[in-house]
């Protein structure tokens, strides 16, 4: 259950949109503040007095001004808040649509959802909160539209359906004896693992367990 939530976001418009969002699910009484060194003082403090924060809804870009900052950015603050509370939920809400960034903050800093600034954003953070509430990471759909454009590019119809396979829980002999029977090429064994070994190296995954991980987290298959 998400109760306790500490907004760090520079612009008031925005923390206060975030604020009326909570309201509306009844999460009442969320702390916010402005910067980022603020933002993991408070999350130090609550995790000191055993009252931690149940997620932290940050932004990513922040603007300099006149107060001096030793944490500029909320990808750092992703990072130093997860070294004092490794437990806790993070939902970004960011104008950064940069499919690469957004990539790297669900697989490097294990981030719970990403929600684009924008139209629809008050729905999408609704949504966002529920899952997470759930256990479930929230993905853009926005997202998971990009990324199955530029696998569908630089992913072949055997590929897709390898990992498909594989989704379903099919082993490799498995999948070699379907193909066949399904007289689809090619379907040979060493074909299909030759496959695997290419798609791990080209998305840097050591296991075909974590290949089917990374595959369904980005919205491949």
């Amino acid at each position: 259950m998400i109760q306790k939530i500490l907004i760090a976001e520079d612009y008031e418009s925005s923390n206060l949109s975030v604020q009326k969002t909570l309201a509306d699910l009844n999460i009442t009484n969320p702390d916010y503040v402005y910067y980022c060194d603020d933002a993991l003082l408070r999350i130090q403090k609550a995790v000191q007095a055993n009252a931690s924060y149940d997620l932290l809804i940050t932004d990513l870009h922040f603007e300099e001004d006149h107060r001096q900052q030793k944490i500029t950015s909320g990808t750092a603050l992703i990072a130093a808040a997860r070294r004092i509370q490794p437990d806790l939920k993070i939902l970004v809400f960011s104008a950064t649509g940069k499919p690469a960034i957004i990539e790297a903050l669900f697989e490097k800093e294990d981030i719970d959802g990403y929600v684009y600034k924008g139209r629809n954003d008050a729905r999408e953070l609704k949504l966002a909160i529920e899952q997470i509430a759930a256990n479930r990471r929230y993905v853009p759909q926005q997202f998971i539209q990009e990324r199955r454009q530029k696998n569908a590019f630089e992913l072949d119809t055997f590929d897709i359906t390898l990992l498909s396979l594989m989704v379903k829980g099919m082993r490799q002999q498995e999948i070699s004896e379907y193909l066949k029977k399904n007289n689809q090429k090619p379907s040979a064994l060493s074909s299909i693992e030759k496959r695997l070994n290419a798609l791990k190296e080209a998305l840097d995954c050591n296991t075909n367990e974590q290949l089917v991980a990374h595959c369904v987290k980005m919205g491949i298959v």
